[in-house]
């Protein structure tokens, strides 16, 4: 039996993970490819900020944050967006994190906790005084409550569900003792019953819809951060929990501004309207060189686990094939878009796990951009000119489809266009469809689209299962609708293996067959860019991204509300 505790853990209590909440559990949703947003996860090597001042740590101020979409719901079990993620993890704790330095799971809620030797029961010990924001005590019904939304096919929990399938029982000892029982090893049991997200039982006593209940616009967390309000389309306020059982952080609110134009929202920033904001490449390059924004701002540049890619609907009679697939990937310059487009702030990726990592099969080498061979494909696949118009047909049906894109995504929309104009030289048609991003997540997660773009944000540790079990295209984040009975079976067995080297292997086969089959047509990792504004203090780049729970405005600099000693 093996035993941890807040003690031996105790070397960091402050600052929670600039990441979705669901993120230690799983993989996040990013609303468009390279729109420039904040950090949602992890990177492997930190990289350096600029050296902040040595002021005396004050309370006050501000902190205004850029968020370039609106998340269809706070409510941490259902919400699969990075934009909901960012707002929840003010508000939401779990019973363990990653501590942001040494990225080792520490605790949060709990105060110890014990894994048999078998690996198939976790104990935990909770702190006894936690309180939520309303002041009711937390205790150990709230998580098993938690725990059974979760596993309710009623509940839009699917991005979730999957990695709780194999927990036999989650028993409750008493108010603030609790054991998951396991069916069988799992090699991120620990991360994913110590970081389930965790909602107040007693507010869901009114017996409304848990999809649709008021918590959505109203979260109610532990946290070092409550909600004050959501205006539509405007913003999402915060104000600091003065009750926090926790070390408290300095800033009184953080404020999220609702700017999907991303020209105006950096506009805003140059005004004064915005302190942290992520950037795209272009204005990374281009335009904020200048003296001014250089002494006003601080420029964050390093890469973090995430990448973009072009999903095909497998569905669709028109991408039922892999050669049609293969073919599409091969009539799109990656590495020319790459250079061109984001002045060369990426690479391009091959399969998904992230290509710093290990796990990432680096003898896997990217399709060319090679529209010769992509015709060939095509026409093995049956797809010819047949009746001279001008367009490949098959059985009668011309090769047409729609390509949906998130109205929040310049660079979407560049590539959808790029994309559109390769494809008519060889005879394919698709039009271009830019859908807001509740409207547009809705589509692909109804399965009613032929292809998008998107991203994904993963955790430290990989697990396909989320994505691409073939048990997740019904209703989960295999959106495309990937099966294939070989990836089922190495995602299984990773899943019950606990020796890394082993695991690996089994990993850089896995990425081999999404090669093979391209599901995806996989594009880049991208570095985050983050402009944030210098009047603030202790701004550090962890190997996890930023965390603005630490951060202090010096109170001669402090902009917003009224500074205390």
């Amino acid at each position: 039996m093996r035993t941890r505790t807040e003690k031996s853990n105790r070397k960091r209590t402050n600052g929670h993970l600039a990441k979705h909440r669901a993120a230690l559990a799983a993989a996040v949703l990013l609303a468009a490819v390279l729109i420039g947003s904040a950090p949602r996860a992890w990177c492997q090597t930190p990289a350096t900020a600029p050296a902040s001042g040595t002021s005396r740590p004050a309370d006050g101020d501000w902190l205004i944050v850029h968020l370039s979409a609106e998340p269809a719901t706070l409510n941490p079990i259902t919400a699969t967006d990075a934009y909901a993620s960012r707002i929840n993890d003010y508000i939401y704790e779990s019973l363990l994190r990653r501590d942001p330095e040494t990225l080792e799971l520490v605790p949060v809620l709990a105060e110890s906790w014990e894994i048999s030797d078998d690996h198939l029961t976790y104990t935990f010990h909770l702190k006894k005084n936690i309180r939520w924001q309303d002041g009711t005590p937390f205790t150990a019904r709230d998580v098993l409550f938690s725990f059974q939304r979760i596993n309710d096919p009623a509940v839009d929990a699917a991005h979730l569900r999957n990695y709780y399938r194999d927990i036999e029982k989650l028993e409750v000892l008493d108010d603030y003792t609790l054991r998951y029982h396991y069916r069988i090893p799992y090699f991120r049991a620990l991360e994913f019953c110590g970081g389930i997200p965790i909602v107040p039982a007693h507010l869901f006593q009114d017996g409304r819809d848990f999809n649709q209940h008021p918590i959505g616009r109203s979260p109610v967390g532990t946290g070092p951060y409550r909600f004050v309000r959501w205006e539509t389309g405007k913003e999402i306020v915060l104000e600091r929990n003065e009750s926090y059982w926790g070390e408290r952080p300095h800033l009184d609110r953080i404020v999220f501004k609702i700017i999907t134009d991303n020209t105006v929202a950096l506009q805003v920033l140059k005004k004064g309207g915005l302190d942290l904001m992520g950037l795209r490449p272009i204005q990374w390059v281009k335009q904020t060189q200048s003296k001014r924004f250089q002494e006003r701002f601080r420029k964050l540049k390093y890469y973090l686990p995430s990448y973009s890619y072009i999903g095909w609907n497998l569905r669709k009679p028109l991408f039922s094939d892999r050669r049609v697939r293969r073919a599409m990937t091969m009539l799109l310059d990656r590495q020319t878009i790459l250079e061109r487009l984001l002045f060369g702030l990426g690479t391009v990726v091959t399969g998904n796990f992230y290509v710093n990592s290990p796990d990432y099969n680096k003898a896997v080498r990217p399709y060319p951009y090679d529209p010769a061979r992509a015709v060939a494909l095509l026409k093995e696949a049956g797809w010819e000119d047949h009746d001279g118009d001008g367009v490949l047909d098959k059985d009668g049906t011309p090769f047409s489809f729609e390509f949906l894109i998130s109205a929040g995504s310049m660079f979407a929309e560049q590539l959808a266009t790029i994309l559109q104009q390769n494809l008519k030289e060889v005879g394919i048609r698709m039009s271009i469809r830019k859908l807001e991003w509740a409207v547009f997540i809705q589509k692909i997660q109804s399965h009613d689209f032929d292809a998008c773009t998107l991203g994904w944000s993963l955790s430290w540790e990989s697990d396909p299962y989320q994505i691409w079990h073939s048990s997740q295209a019904d209703k989960g984040s295999n959106f495309v609708g990937f099966r294939n009975e070989e990836a089922d079976r190495i995602i299984e067995e990773a899943r019950r293996e606990f020796d890394p080297e082993k695991r690996r292997a089994l990993y850089h086969r896995f990425h081999e067959i999404i090669h093979e089959e391209q599901p995806y047509t996989f594009l880049f990792t991208t570095e985050a860019l983050v402009a944030v504004d210098r009047r603030f203090e202790n701004v550090k780049v962890y190997p996890m991204g930023l965390e603005p729970r630490e951060w202090w405005v010096p109170l001669e600099r402090q902009r917003y509300g009224t500074a205390r000693q």
